[in-house]
């Protein structure tokens, strides 16, 4: 078996190609919900389906008992209802009620589910040949999917791009200020249900595959890790429904070599298509997280170390330049560092040209003079700018300039020099370097 097999053999493509476009449609929604901070209503609404699920299968056992390829109908439209009203519910708690919007979420999500339980545990006992849907649906089963499937979720990731292609503008403006928009003429409350009903649509017909406890991890994983690498709409858009592709085809794949690499004659182990995808993007969302050039915690890390270390080397360069040369342990003694940070950061400040070290002794080169005598210089002028223009007494600026020399770029350099008229001594009346 080969990866192409996943879209070409009969048994593997429905479930691969059906998840990949539920995966898009329910991302592109998920970047709505992420950004307008109201991903809990996806958890809420897809929850509030249960009971909407149940009556369409009961409906179908009663009426249709000959017909059972009819209840995937039945439940789609059992459960948009039941999603429907449960919406309109929180809207009505929320606006008239004056309920806070996470105690409605809350609130309507254990009503409607609960209320689904209740129901599932009667039709075990009324309908128990039809209760077989209902445990697909709470978890999901993608692996049962057939080409039929591929064609509803291709209209549903179709409907989607295109919607969103068409009122991007108008939906970056609701996103990011609804003032405005109303202002400007759009739309917003037609904009506003066409959003929700093509969420509800998204929700419901994923359940299918992810299942209805899932399907809420399905929507947000993907926006949460595309957040991670853009601040761009457009291209948070595109990132997000990148990964909720690949969490459907990788999931799939897991689902179903795990499935086979785990099986033996004695027992078999089944890993559920549905939990996988949730897992893949779940996965996405936690490395990109971590790992995201920019906003991932690692490399957050990362720079605030370097920064530390920096601020560190030019403390003891200014240092040295008003002391001169030092042993270790007078170096040890001024920053107050332990001897293994020390001895890092001397090799270091050695490596880049800035110290000598001999016998024991370290003195700052010429390349090393200049750049204390430039850390020193960016010190004493925004000293000088607290005291006489920001008024700031001089027995307290010397604090601030502390921690504003390590970030002082040449252009404010030079922007201080001109607005203090290129001083000559700082607060102190010390002197200030030239600037070499």
């Amino acid at each position: 078996m080969n990866w192409i097999d996943f879209f070409t053999d009969p048994v593997l493509r429905a479930p691969t190609w059906g998840t990949l476009f539920m995966c898009i449609a329910s991302s592109l929604m998920g970047v709505i919900l992420f950004l307008k901070k109201k991903t809990l209503i996806a958890e809420s609404l897809s929850h509030a389906a249960y009971p909407g699920v149940i009556l369409g299968v009961c409906v179908c056992g009663f009426f249709f008992p000959l017909h059972e390829e009819w209840a995937f109908a039945a439940v789609l439209v059992g459960a948009f209802l039941s999603s429907l009203i449960a919406l309109k519910t929180i809207q009505w708690l929320q606006i008239k009620a004056k309920v806070p919007s996470d105690a409605a979420l809350c609130f309507v999500l254990a009503l409607f589910f609960g209320v689904g339980v209740v129901f599932a545990s009667a039709m075990q006992t009324i309908l128990p040949a039809w209760h077989k849907h209902i445990q697909t649906l709470l978890f999901g089963q993608a692996a049962t999917m057939t080409d039929i499937h591929i064609l509803l979720y291709a209209l549903l990731g179709f409907s989607a791009i295109v919607f969103i292609g068409l009122v991007f503008y108008p939906l970056q403006a609701l996103l990011f200020d609804r003032e405005f928009a109303a202002a400007s003429g759009i739309p917003v409350a037609i904009l506003v249900r066409l959003i929700f009903i093509l969420l509800l649509v998204s929700l419901i017909v994923g359940m299918r595959s992810v299942g209805v406890v899932l399907m809420s991890g399905m929507v947000i994983a993907p926006a949460v890790a595309a957040r991670q690498f853009t601040d761009r709409l457009h291209k948070m858009l595109f990132l997000a429904a990148i990964f909720g592709a690949l969490s459907g085809l990788f999931g799939n794949i897991l689902s179903v070599v795990g499935s086979l690499y785990f099986s033996t004659e004695i027992k078999k182990m089944i890993f559920p298509t549905g939990p996988m995808i949730v897992l893949v993007g779940t996965s996405f969302a936690f490395l990109s997280l971590c790992f995201a050039p920019k906003r991932g915690w690692v490399f957050r890390k990362i720079r605030i170390y370097s920064f530390r270390l920096r601020c560190l080397e030019e403390n003891l360069l200014k240092g040295m330049w008003k002391k001169g040369s030092l042993p270790f342990s007078g170096l040890q003694e001024m920053l107050r560092i332990s001897r293994a940070s020390l001895f890092f950061v001397l090799k270091r400040l050695v490596r880049h040209g800035w110290l000598v070290h001999e016998k024991g002794i370290y003195f700052l080169t010429f390349d090393g003079k200049r750049k204390a005598s430039s850390i020193v210089r960016l010190h004493r002028l925004f000293e000088l700018y607290l005291a006489e223009t920001l008024q700031l007494q001089v027995e307290k600026v010397h604090k601030t300039a502390e921690e504003m020399e390590h970030i002082l770029t040449p252009d404010l350099e030079a922007r201080l020099t001109q607005l203090l008229a290129n001083p000559k001594k700082d607060p102190h009346q010390q002197p200030i370097p030239e600037k070499i």
